[in-house]
């Protein structure tokens, strides 16, 4: 059986988010996938000794399987807008900060030089037009990454802003590259 990319990573996802094991018919709607196809998947997880039955057993080799089979967003837009986290604060929309400034919120190693967030695909338009109204399209300081609305499982708020979970966090740090993997190895070490 083919397991796609964005299945198991929304399967990874609420194994990693959740602090204790679910049901499999629960874990399979949270991760909005079939149970059959849930089922399956979490036996392979568990011939590579990450899991038994829902019970994640290893975070750390969890989230290092997790890497090997993650795959970049490819839809984004930059804008240059004055003061970001004000305009987050206020909008209705639904987001999520990722890498640095979420990693600086969480725990302060990076300097958030550029703010990147994940919308619902849906909204992409209104995000647009937001942006467009506050400042610049562009190669700027806000990336706007538009993916699997999934990604906002776990979510959680830190100074008024929703901020990814931390499993979520350290993938897309590791992805991210450069100064963001020490952030993330720095993360890996707490989980």
């Amino acid at each position: 059986m083919f397991m796609r990319g964005e299945k198991r990573e929304r399967m990874l996802r609420v194994l990693l988010s959740e602090n204790e094991a679910l049901s499999k018919r629960e874990l399979s709607k949270r991760a909005n996938c079939a149970r059959s196809w849930s089922i399956y998947f979490l036996k392979e997880l568990e011939k590579k000794g990450l899991v038994k039955g829902t019970e994640v057993k290893d975070k750390k080799r969890l989230i290092t399987y997790w890497l090997g089979i993650h795959r970049k967003p490819k839809k984004w837009k930059s804008y240059m807008v004055k003061d970001p986290l004000k305009l987050l604060k206020s909008t209705g929309l639904d987001y999520v900060l990722t890498t640095f400034q979420a990693e600086n919120l969480v725990q302060k190693h990076l300097f958030p030089s550029r703010i990147d967030i994940y919308v619902k695909e849906e909204d992409m338009q209104k995000w647009h037009d937001l942006m467009l109204k506050n400042g610049l399209y562009g190669k700027g300081n806000v990336r706007i990454i538009f993916d699997d609305v999934q990604v906002m499982y776990g979510k959680r708020k830190i100074n008024g802003l929703n901020v990814v979970s931390i499993p979520q966090l350290i993938i897309d740090l590791f992805s991210e590259g450069g100064v963001c993997e020490e952030a993330a190895e720095i993360l890996l070490k707490n989980v």
